[in-house]
């Protein structure tokens, strides 16, 4: 009986240090949701959303080049289970092959109805969110293991959500979705809710309902036709609200999931487009943003002005048999600037930018392998000002935000005077 119980207490005793050691191991390293969103390091999180599983001829090469390590894609519910029961998955491992071949990496949108069910709604009834869950976990048994991020619907506090939006519906679909990726394939990352805008109230209400139980990340769409800084302070309510319902020792990043600026939209241009590209994805990085998806790859029509064709990095004729095969915009052009003269660059720390004339001015440090590299722009459209930066010490080659050499500045003291202007100046230390 002394034995017995002696036993027990040891095997009582070994389960507790068990216990503590694994508590002690998810507090020293992150966790395995944590190390597959990518680093603060440019380019990997950079992005744009498409709209093809299968690229014209040059277009992925083309894409590639631009520097984006992700694309955005619907996942479209109804496209691959065309039968009930039966999931056909052939298209997008054609876009798998495809962006793998490049190195890159796929937000797919877990999204809308499918006519065999709810009348081809989105899904309100159990038969039809117990089918539309067990349709997104055979897709990501289908491809586990990829780096897929899977994101639970598309703009489902707006008219996405048909026939109009309904949060509570939202949410039991996406506890069912959670549920069914959780069993099925547990080291798969399930981020949600890509809200248009940051909508805090239909945001916490996930929240209340128990989705960041489920979700690795929050993901929103932070359209604005203000400048691409003014995110900030809603970045800030939303990490509140997160921190407010996530589980305990959860670690749960905002993913910028969709956002871009019509190059047609009044007081816009391509010029002031390309230049917001850069700001956005800088800003989202010192933001601790891990993915930033820009809105879109190539505009979509033609018409002159309609600012739903003129989101695209790339204009929207194909031309066959060219390289490239579609003309570049601004900022197709600043996209590859960043991406390349900051390639493998890590974000270190927002400097304190003195001076300005008032305006608001950013400049973020970056570094690699002991190599210092500054981004500095002011907020203002159309300024140009001169601002005091603590830079480190060394000789920098200058780049504009469209890669036009500009240049060697040699910092001896600190602070050092330089001039910036609405659009990204990169200096690079030797």
């Amino acid at each position: 009986m002394q034995r017995t119980s002696s036993v027990s207490f040891l095997v009582r005793s070994l389960l507790r240090l068990t216990v503590l050691g694994s508590i002690l191991v998810g507090a020293l390293h992150p966790s395995a949701a944590e190390e597959k969103f990518p680093p603060p390091v440019v380019s990997q999180g950079f992005g744009v959303n498409i709209h093809f599983t299968d690229a014209r001829p040059g277009e992925m090469e083309m894409l590639a080049a631009s520097g984006v390590k992700w694309i955005r894609m619907d996942f479209t519910w109804a496209a691959t289970e065309r039968k009930r029961g039966e999931y056909d998955f052939s298209a997008y491992e054609r876009l798998m092959n495809s962006l793998e071949k490049h190195g890159i990496r796929a937000l797919f949108i877990l999204d809308y109805g499918n006519p065999l069910y709810d009348d081809g709604l989105a899904p309100h009834t159990d038969e039809g969110r117990q089918a539309f869950a067990r349709w997104a976990a055979a897709a990501a048994k289908h491809f586990r293991g990829k780096g897929i991020l899977w994101e639970m619907y598309n703009e489902p506090n707006i008219r996405f959500w048909k026939p109009e939006p309904n949060v509570q519906d939202y949410i039991k679909l996406a506890v069912e979705v959670g549920k069914a990726l959780r069993r099925e394939t547990p080291e798969e990352l399930y981020i949600g809710p890509a809200t248009s805008r940051i909508d805090l109230k239909f945001l916490e209400a996930c929240f209340q309902g128990g989705l960041l139980e489920y979700w690795d990340a929050v993901s929103v769409h932070p359209y604005r036709q203000t400048p691409p800084e003014t995110v900030l302070p809603e970045y800030e309510k939303l990490r509140q609200l997160i921190d407010q319902y996530a589980p305990a020792g959860k670690k749960i990043p905002i993913i910028s999931g969709e956002w871009g600026y019509s190059a047609v939209w009044k007081n816009y241009d391509e010029t002031r487009q390309g230049k917001y590209l850069p700001r956005q994805w800088l800003i989202n990085i010192s933001a601790g943003i891990p993915v930033s998806i820009w809105y879109d790859w190539h505009d979509d029509g033609p018409d002159p002005k309609e600012p739903e064709h003129h989101f695209g990095i790339v204009a929207h004729p194909y031309h066959a048999g060219r390289d490239p095969v579609y003309d570049p915009k601004p900022a197709y052009r600043a996209a590859q600037t960043l991406s390349r003269v900051l390639q493998g660059f890590r974000f270190v720390k927002t400097l304190q930018a003195e001076g300005g004339d008032g305006g608001p001015c950013w400049a973020l440090l970056f570094e690699k392998d002991q190599r210092p590299a500054v981004a500095a722009w002011c907020q203002e459209d159309g300024r140009t000002v001169t601002v005091r930066l603590p830079i480190p010490r060394g000789r920098y080659h200058v780049t504009d935000w469209l890669g036009q050499d500009k240049g060697v500045l040699e910092v001896t003291s600190q602070p050092v005077a330089i001039q910036v202007t609405d659009s990204p100046t990169y200096l690079v230390a030797e």
